[in-house]
Protein backbone atom coordinates (compact mmCIF):
# COMPACT_ATOMS: atom_id res chain seq x y z
CA UNK A 1 0.00 0.00 0.00
CA UNK A 2 1.25 3.28 -0.85
CA UNK A 3 1.17 5.24 2.79
CA UNK A 4 2.50 8.25 1.94
CA UNK A 5 -0.20 8.78 -0.67
CA UNK A 6 -3.02 7.15 1.97
CA UNK A 7 -1.63 9.78 4.61
CA UNK A 8 -2.01 12.82 1.77
CA UNK A 9 -5.64 11.27 0.60
CA UNK A 10 -6.50 11.43 4.50
CA UNK A 11 -5.53 15.45 5.04
CA UNK A 12 -6.91 16.85 2.00
CA UNK A 13 -10.22 15.31 2.74
CA UNK A 14 -10.05 16.50 6.24
CA UNK A 15 -8.88 19.41 5.64
CA UNK A 16 -11.93 20.15 3.10
CA UNK A 17 -14.04 18.47 5.63
CA UNK A 18 -12.95 20.13 8.51
CA UNK A 19 -13.98 23.87 8.14
CA UNK A 20 -18.20 22.88 7.10
CA UNK A 21 -18.16 20.42 9.88
CA UNK A 22 -17.24 22.42 12.40
CA UNK A 23 -19.75 24.96 11.45
CA UNK A 24 -22.51 22.29 10.90
CA UNK A 25 -21.90 20.94 14.21
CA UNK A 26 -22.37 24.61 15.69
CA UNK A 27 -25.60 25.22 13.88
CA UNK A 28 -26.75 21.93 15.26
CA UNK A 29 -26.27 23.07 18.85
CA UNK A 30 -28.57 26.11 18.32
CA UNK A 31 -31.23 23.92 16.57
CA UNK A 32 -31.24 21.42 19.66
CA UNK A 33 -30.91 24.47 22.21
CA UNK A 34 -32.95 26.83 21.29
CA UNK A 35 -35.88 25.62 19.08
CA UNK A 36 -38.65 23.29 21.50
CA UNK A 37 -38.94 19.86 20.94
CA UNK A 38 -43.33 20.84 20.74
CA UNK A 39 -42.42 22.90 17.99
CA UNK A 40 -42.13 19.76 16.08
CA UNK A 41 -45.35 18.61 17.23
CA UNK A 42 -47.77 21.01 17.05
CA UNK A 43 -47.60 21.03 12.74
CA UNK A 44 -47.80 17.43 12.77
CA UNK A 45 -50.59 16.38 14.40
CA UNK A 46 -53.44 15.93 11.06
CA UNK A 47 -53.45 13.53 9.18
CA UNK A 48 -53.44 15.54 6.19
CA UNK A 49 -51.07 16.41 3.26
CA UNK A 50 -49.80 19.63 5.08
CA UNK A 51 -48.23 17.93 8.03
CA UNK A 52 -46.46 15.43 6.00
CA UNK A 53 -44.96 18.54 4.50
CA UNK A 54 -44.14 19.55 7.57
CA UNK A 55 -42.53 16.80 9.03
CA UNK A 56 -40.00 16.86 6.21
CA UNK A 57 -39.27 20.47 6.28
CA UNK A 58 -38.70 20.05 9.82
CA UNK A 59 -36.75 17.41 9.60
CA UNK A 60 -34.07 18.11 7.18
CA UNK A 61 -32.11 20.47 8.81
CA UNK A 62 -32.04 18.32 12.02
CA UNK A 63 -28.91 16.99 12.61
CA UNK A 64 -30.12 13.19 13.61
CA UNK A 65 -29.08 9.59 12.45
CA UNK A 66 -30.91 6.36 11.65
CA UNK A 67 -31.27 5.57 15.09
CA UNK A 68 -31.56 8.61 16.92
CA UNK A 69 -35.23 9.70 14.95
CA UNK A 70 -36.79 6.83 15.55
CA UNK A 71 -37.06 7.62 19.80
CA UNK A 72 -37.93 11.08 18.18
CA UNK A 73 -40.21 9.53 15.97
CA UNK A 74 -42.33 7.72 18.43
CA UNK A 75 -42.33 10.41 20.77
CA UNK A 76 -44.28 12.89 18.02
CA UNK A 77 -46.38 9.91 17.68
CA UNK A 78 -47.30 10.12 21.25
CA UNK A 79 -48.23 13.55 20.71
CA UNK A 80 -50.96 12.80 18.31
CA UNK A 81 -48.80 13.08 15.17
CA UNK A 82 -50.13 11.39 11.98
CA UNK A 83 -48.55 8.54 10.65
CA UNK A 84 -48.09 9.84 7.21
CA UNK A 85 -46.25 12.80 9.13
CA UNK A 86 -44.45 10.04 10.94
CA UNK A 87 -43.08 8.33 8.29
CA UNK A 88 -41.45 11.47 6.40
CA UNK A 89 -39.85 12.20 9.38
CA UNK A 90 -38.38 9.23 9.58
CA UNK A 91 -37.46 9.29 5.95
CA UNK A 92 -36.19 12.66 5.63
CA UNK A 93 -34.50 13.20 8.83
CA UNK A 94 -31.52 10.70 8.94
CA UNK A 95 -30.72 11.62 5.24
CA UNK A 96 -29.25 15.08 5.28
CA UNK A 97 -29.05 18.07 8.23
CA UNK A 98 -27.29 21.39 8.25
CA UNK A 99 -23.72 19.74 9.40
CA UNK A 100 -24.33 17.23 6.36
CA UNK A 101 -25.32 19.97 3.52
CA UNK A 102 -22.40 21.90 4.29
CA UNK A 103 -19.84 18.83 4.54
CA UNK A 104 -21.52 17.52 1.63
CA UNK A 105 -20.80 21.37 -0.18
CA UNK A 106 -17.10 21.45 0.52
CA UNK A 107 -16.40 18.04 -0.94
CA UNK A 108 -18.78 17.14 -3.71
CA UNK A 109 -19.76 20.83 -4.75
CA UNK A 110 -22.79 22.53 -4.82
CA UNK A 111 -24.67 20.12 -7.21
CA UNK A 112 -24.73 17.62 -4.40
CA UNK A 113 -25.21 20.05 -1.50
CA UNK A 114 -28.91 21.39 -3.49
CA UNK A 115 -29.38 17.41 -4.96
CA UNK A 116 -29.24 15.92 -1.22
CA UNK A 117 -31.81 17.92 0.73
CA UNK A 118 -34.19 17.72 -2.22
CA UNK A 119 -34.52 14.68 -2.51
CA UNK A 120 -34.50 14.03 1.23
CA UNK A 121 -37.84 16.54 1.23
CA UNK A 122 -39.40 14.60 -1.75
CA UNK A 123 -38.52 11.08 -0.73
CA UNK A 124 -40.08 12.19 2.54
CA UNK A 125 -43.34 13.74 1.65
CA UNK A 126 -44.10 10.84 -0.90
CA UNK A 127 -42.84 8.39 2.05
CA UNK A 128 -45.46 10.22 4.69
CA UNK A 129 -48.32 10.05 1.40
CA UNK A 130 -47.98 6.91 0.77
CA UNK A 131 -47.96 6.22 4.13
CA UNK A 132 -51.43 8.18 5.02
CA UNK A 133 -52.93 5.90 2.02
CA UNK A 134 -51.38 1.85 2.75
CA UNK A 135 -51.58 2.19 6.24
CA UNK A 136 -54.21 2.60 8.20
CA UNK A 137 -54.38 3.84 11.97
CA UNK A 138 -54.50 0.56 13.49
CA UNK A 139 -51.80 -0.81 11.73
CA UNK A 140 -49.23 1.56 13.53
CA UNK A 141 -49.00 0.64 17.22
CA UNK A 142 -49.65 3.68 19.97
CA UNK A 143 -46.08 3.14 21.89
CA UNK A 144 -45.05 5.16 25.51
CA UNK A 145 -43.57 8.73 23.83
CA UNK A 146 -39.90 9.18 24.52
CA UNK A 147 -38.10 12.33 23.62
CA UNK A 148 -35.27 13.84 25.00
CA UNK A 149 -34.89 15.31 28.27
CA UNK A 150 -35.42 18.78 28.93
CA UNK A 151 -32.23 20.21 29.76
CA UNK A 152 -30.75 22.99 31.60
CA UNK A 153 -28.02 25.09 32.50
CA UNK A 154 -26.33 28.11 30.37
CA UNK A 155 -27.33 27.95 26.93
CA UNK A 156 -24.05 28.56 25.31
CA UNK A 157 -22.78 25.93 26.83
CA UNK A 158 -25.31 23.91 26.23
CA UNK A 159 -25.00 24.69 22.68
CA UNK A 160 -21.48 23.86 22.61
CA UNK A 161 -21.60 20.96 24.58
CA UNK A 162 -23.85 19.49 21.98
CA UNK A 163 -22.29 20.42 19.15
CA UNK A 164 -18.77 19.17 19.62
CA UNK A 165 -19.33 16.79 22.08
CA UNK A 166 -22.62 14.85 22.00
CA UNK A 167 -22.64 14.61 18.26
CA UNK A 168 -18.79 13.70 17.90
CA UNK A 169 -19.36 11.00 20.57
CA UNK A 170 -22.04 9.96 18.42
CA UNK A 171 -20.78 10.13 14.82
CA UNK A 172 -17.34 10.73 15.73
CA UNK A 173 -16.44 7.12 15.30
CA UNK A 174 -18.14 6.51 11.77
CA UNK A 175 -17.39 9.60 10.48
CA UNK A 176 -13.35 8.92 11.11
CA UNK A 177 -14.24 5.24 9.79
CA UNK A 178 -15.27 7.24 6.80
CA UNK A 179 -12.78 9.17 6.26
CA UNK A 180 -10.31 6.34 6.59
CA UNK A 181 -11.96 4.22 3.80
CA UNK A 182 -12.46 7.02 1.66
CA UNK A 183 -8.68 7.23 1.60
CA UNK A 184 -7.94 3.65 1.97
CA UNK A 185 -10.21 3.88 -1.54
CA UNK A 186 -8.27 6.42 -3.32
CA UNK A 187 -5.07 4.06 -2.92
CA UNK A 188 -6.57 0.60 -3.14
CA UNK A 189 -9.27 0.73 -5.77
CA UNK A 190 -8.06 0.39 -8.91
CA UNK A 191 -9.10 3.34 -11.33
CA UNK A 192 -10.87 1.20 -13.68
CA UNK A 193 -12.94 -0.98 -11.06
CA UNK A 194 -16.51 1.00 -11.40
CA UNK A 195 -15.52 1.82 -15.30
CA UNK A 196 -16.54 -1.70 -16.05
CA UNK A 197 -19.94 -0.85 -14.97
CA UNK A 198 -20.37 2.27 -16.78
CA UNK A 199 -22.60 1.14 -19.38
CA UNK A 200 -24.83 -0.22 -16.65
CA UNK A 201 -25.83 2.75 -13.92
CA UNK A 202 -28.36 0.66 -12.49
CA UNK A 203 -26.35 -2.55 -11.82
CA UNK A 204 -23.81 0.06 -9.91
CA UNK A 205 -26.85 1.55 -7.81
CA UNK A 206 -28.28 -2.04 -6.69
CA UNK A 207 -24.76 -3.00 -5.88
CA UNK A 208 -24.42 0.04 -3.70
CA UNK A 209 -27.85 -0.16 -2.20
CA UNK A 210 -26.95 -3.94 -0.95
CA UNK A 211 -23.97 -2.37 0.92
CA UNK A 212 -25.40 1.15 1.93
CA UNK A 213 -29.24 -0.19 3.48
CA UNK A 214 -28.17 -2.90 6.23
CA UNK A 215 -24.93 -0.88 7.37
CA UNK A 216 -24.56 1.86 9.67
CA UNK A 217 -23.32 5.08 8.06
CA UNK A 218 -24.27 8.32 9.07
CA UNK A 219 -25.15 11.40 6.72
CA UNK A 220 -22.00 12.94 7.21
CA UNK A 221 -19.77 10.00 7.61
CA UNK A 222 -20.89 8.95 3.93
CA UNK A 223 -19.74 11.93 2.01
CA UNK A 224 -16.35 10.95 1.67
CA UNK A 225 -16.77 6.98 1.41
CA UNK A 226 -18.99 8.49 -2.20
CA UNK A 227 -16.36 11.21 -3.09
CA UNK A 228 -13.71 8.40 -3.16
CA UNK A 229 -16.19 6.08 -5.29
CA UNK A 230 -16.93 8.96 -7.55
CA UNK A 231 -13.53 9.41 -8.00
CA UNK A 232 -13.16 5.99 -8.96
CA UNK A 233 -15.81 5.63 -11.51
CA UNK A 234 -18.90 5.48 -9.99
CA UNK A 235 -22.00 7.02 -11.66
CA UNK A 236 -23.27 10.27 -9.63
CA UNK A 237 -26.32 8.79 -9.54
CA UNK A 238 -25.07 5.74 -7.62
CA UNK A 239 -22.99 7.89 -5.26
CA UNK A 240 -26.68 9.92 -4.62
CA UNK A 241 -27.78 6.54 -3.85
CA UNK A 242 -25.14 5.88 -1.56
CA UNK A 243 -26.00 9.36 0.32
CA UNK A 244 -29.73 8.42 0.35
CA UNK A 245 -30.17 5.02 1.38
CA UNK A 246 -27.00 4.94 3.40
CA UNK A 247 -28.02 7.52 6.41
CA UNK A 248 -31.90 7.10 5.91
CA UNK A 249 -32.00 2.96 6.82
CA UNK A 250 -29.59 0.26 8.36
CA UNK A 251 -31.16 -3.25 9.67
CA UNK A 252 -31.45 -2.13 13.27
CA UNK A 253 -33.45 0.91 12.34
CA UNK A 254 -35.54 -1.45 9.95
CA UNK A 255 -36.18 -4.04 13.10
CA UNK A 256 -37.00 -0.87 15.71
CA UNK A 257 -39.24 0.62 13.13
CA UNK A 258 -40.95 -2.90 13.01
CA UNK A 259 -41.35 -3.25 16.39
CA UNK A 260 -42.64 0.00 17.04
CA UNK A 261 -44.99 0.89 13.83
CA UNK A 262 -46.25 -2.17 12.44
CA UNK A 263 -45.25 -4.43 9.52
CA UNK A 264 -47.08 -2.73 6.56
CA UNK A 265 -45.53 0.78 7.77
CA UNK A 266 -42.57 -0.91 7.64
CA UNK A 267 -42.65 -2.22 4.34
CA UNK A 268 -43.38 1.02 2.83
CA UNK A 269 -41.31 3.18 4.97
CA UNK A 270 -38.39 0.84 3.20
CA UNK A 271 -39.72 0.84 -0.11
CA UNK A 272 -39.79 4.46 -0.33
CA UNK A 273 -36.35 4.88 0.66
CA UNK A 274 -34.64 2.70 -1.68
CA UNK A 275 -37.28 3.25 -4.80
CA UNK A 276 -36.64 6.86 -4.16
CA UNK A 277 -33.10 6.69 -3.95
CA UNK A 278 -33.04 4.59 -7.57
CA UNK A 279 -35.46 7.11 -9.33
CA UNK A 280 -33.13 10.14 -8.25
CA UNK A 281 -30.19 8.50 -9.12
CA UNK A 282 -31.57 7.46 -12.72
CA UNK A 283 -32.88 11.17 -12.89
CA UNK A 284 -29.03 12.71 -11.76
CA UNK A 285 -27.33 10.13 -14.59
CA UNK A 286 -29.84 11.46 -16.87
CA UNK A 287 -29.64 15.38 -16.49
CA UNK A 288 -25.75 15.05 -17.06
CA UNK A 289 -22.63 15.05 -14.61
CA UNK A 290 -21.53 18.69 -15.48
CA UNK A 291 -23.44 20.11 -12.18
CA UNK A 292 -22.12 16.94 -9.91
CA UNK A 293 -18.60 17.23 -10.66
CA UNK A 294 -16.30 17.20 -7.30
CA UNK A 295 -14.76 19.91 -5.54
CA UNK A 296 -11.57 20.95 -7.87
CA UNK A 297 -9.05 20.49 -5.33
CA UNK A 298 -9.79 17.17 -4.77
CA UNK A 299 -8.97 16.04 -8.29
CA UNK A 300 -5.81 15.68 -9.41
CA UNK A 301 -4.63 18.39 -12.25
CA UNK A 302 -3.88 15.72 -14.72
CA UNK A 303 -7.28 13.85 -14.66
CA UNK A 304 -6.36 11.32 -12.63
CA UNK A 305 -9.08 10.00 -10.28
CA UNK A 306 -7.18 10.51 -6.94
CA UNK A 307 -6.50 13.48 -4.72
CA UNK A 308 -4.16 15.74 -5.40
CA UNK A 309 -0.81 15.10 -3.90
CA UNK A 310 1.10 18.69 -4.78
CA UNK A 311 -1.40 21.34 -3.43
CA UNK A 312 -0.81 21.90 0.32
CA UNK A 313 -4.30 22.76 2.29
CA UNK A 314 -4.14 26.69 3.46
CA UNK A 315 -3.36 27.02 7.13
CA UNK A 316 -6.91 27.68 8.07
CA UNK A 317 -8.12 24.20 6.74
CA UNK A 318 -5.00 22.88 8.94
CA UNK A 319 -5.94 24.65 12.01
CA UNK A 320 -9.85 23.73 11.25
CA UNK A 321 -8.66 19.64 10.86
CA UNK A 322 -6.72 20.05 13.90
CA UNK A 323 -9.33 21.00 15.80
CA UNK A 324 -11.63 18.46 14.81
CA UNK A 325 -9.43 15.58 15.23
CA UNK A 326 -8.50 16.99 18.69
CA UNK A 327 -12.54 17.49 19.32
CA UNK A 328 -13.05 13.27 18.22
CA UNK A 329 -10.40 11.90 19.83
CA UNK A 330 -11.83 13.45 23.34
CA UNK A 331 -15.31 12.52 22.53
CA UNK A 332 -14.34 9.31 22.15
CA UNK A 333 -11.71 9.01 24.72
CA UNK A 334 -14.50 10.14 27.02
CA UNK A 335 -17.27 7.49 25.29
CA UNK A 336 -14.55 4.22 26.20
CA UNK A 337 -14.41 5.74 29.70
CA UNK A 338 -17.79 5.94 30.65
CA UNK A 339 -17.73 2.05 29.31
CA UNK A 340 -15.58 0.91 31.54
CA UNK A 341 -16.86 3.60 34.40
CA UNK A 342 -20.28 1.63 34.27
CA UNK A 343 -18.72 -1.27 35.74
CA UNK A 344 -18.15 0.40 39.49
CA UNK A 345 -19.59 -0.81 41.91
CA UNK A 346 -22.70 0.60 43.06
CA UNK A 347 -25.16 1.16 45.87
CA UNK A 348 -28.20 -1.79 47.15
CA UNK A 349 -30.51 0.63 45.56
CA UNK A 350 -29.03 0.80 41.96
CA UNK A 351 -29.93 -1.80 39.60
CA UNK A 352 -27.97 -2.32 36.45
CA UNK A 353 -29.90 -3.80 33.09
CA UNK A 354 -28.72 -4.63 29.76
CA UNK A 355 -30.54 -2.45 26.87
CA UNK A 356 -29.25 -3.35 23.22
CA UNK A 357 -30.53 -1.04 20.39
CA UNK A 358 -29.05 2.75 21.54
CA UNK A 359 -26.50 3.92 19.47
CA UNK A 360 -26.33 7.56 20.51
CA UNK A 361 -27.10 10.27 22.44
CA UNK A 362 -31.22 10.76 21.02
CA UNK A 363 -31.36 7.00 21.99
CA UNK A 364 -29.56 7.46 25.74
CA UNK A 365 -32.13 10.45 26.35
CA UNK A 366 -35.19 8.61 25.10
CA UNK A 367 -34.64 5.83 27.22
CA UNK A 368 -34.15 7.67 30.36
CA UNK A 369 -36.93 9.88 30.20
CA UNK A 370 -39.19 6.60 29.58
CA UNK A 371 -37.50 5.27 32.76
CA UNK A 372 -37.90 7.92 34.76
CA UNK A 373 -41.76 8.47 34.39
CA UNK A 374 -41.83 4.56 35.93
CA UNK A 375 -43.12 4.14 39.52
CA UNK A 376 -40.50 3.68 41.80
CA UNK A 377 -37.42 4.96 39.57
CA UNK A 378 -35.68 8.20 41.60
CA UNK A 379 -33.07 8.36 38.81
CA UNK A 380 -31.56 6.12 35.11
CA UNK A 381 -28.65 6.55 33.51
CA UNK A 382 -28.21 4.91 30.01
CA UNK A 383 -25.04 3.99 28.13
CA UNK A 384 -25.22 3.23 24.33
CA UNK A 385 -21.57 2.18 24.38
CA UNK A 386 -22.14 -0.18 27.10
CA UNK A 387 -25.48 -1.05 26.29
CA UNK A 388 -26.82 -0.55 30.21
CA UNK A 389 -29.38 0.85 31.63
CA UNK A 390 -28.63 1.90 35.31
CA UNK A 391 -31.83 2.64 37.79
CA UNK A 392 -31.91 4.04 40.84
CA UNK A 393 -34.96 3.02 43.36
CA UNK A 394 -37.49 0.72 43.95
CA UNK A 395 -39.42 0.23 40.58
CA UNK A 396 -39.44 -3.14 39.48
CA UNK A 397 -37.73 -5.26 36.56
CA UNK A 398 -40.94 -5.80 34.83
CA UNK A 399 -41.85 -1.80 34.88
CA UNK A 400 -38.35 -1.24 33.52
CA UNK A 401 -38.68 -3.97 31.16
CA UNK A 402 -42.38 -2.26 29.09
CA UNK A 403 -41.15 1.58 29.47
CA UNK A 404 -37.89 0.37 27.78
CA UNK A 405 -39.73 -1.77 25.14
CA UNK A 406 -42.07 0.78 24.99
CA UNK A 407 -40.42 2.64 22.60
CA UNK A 408 -38.71 0.33 20.40
CA UNK A 409 -35.51 -0.91 22.59
CA UNK A 410 -34.62 -4.52 23.02
CA UNK A 411 -34.82 -5.15 27.17
CA UNK A 412 -32.54 -8.30 28.36
CA UNK A 413 -32.58 -8.00 31.88
CA UNK A 414 -30.12 -7.57 34.90
CA UNK A 415 -26.92 -7.07 33.87
CA UNK A 416 -24.31 -9.48 35.22
CA UNK A 417 -21.64 -7.11 35.15
CA UNK A 418 -22.19 -5.04 39.26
Amino acid sequence: MDIQGFSTSLLNVVCEMAPYLLLGFLIAGVLHVFVPQRFYANYLSRSNKLSVVWAALLGVPLPLCSCGVIPTAIGLRNEKASKGAIASFLIATPQTGIDSILATFSLMGLGFAVIRPVAALVTGICGGLLVNRLVSEDDAKDESAASCQVERGNRLWRVLKYAYYDMLRDIGLRLLVGLVVAALIQVAVPDEFFLQFGSQPLLQMLVILVVAVPMYICSTGSIPVAAALMMKGLSPGAALVMLMAGPAVNLASILVVNKAMGRRFTLVYLMTIVGFAVLFGLLLNAAGSSLFALHSSLVAPHGDCCMSTSAQPSPFKLVCATVLTLLIIFALMMKLFSKFTAKKPLDPDVTVYRVEDMHCSHCEAAVVRAVEEVAGVEKAKASASANTLTVKGSANEEAVRAAVEGIGYTFKGRSSER
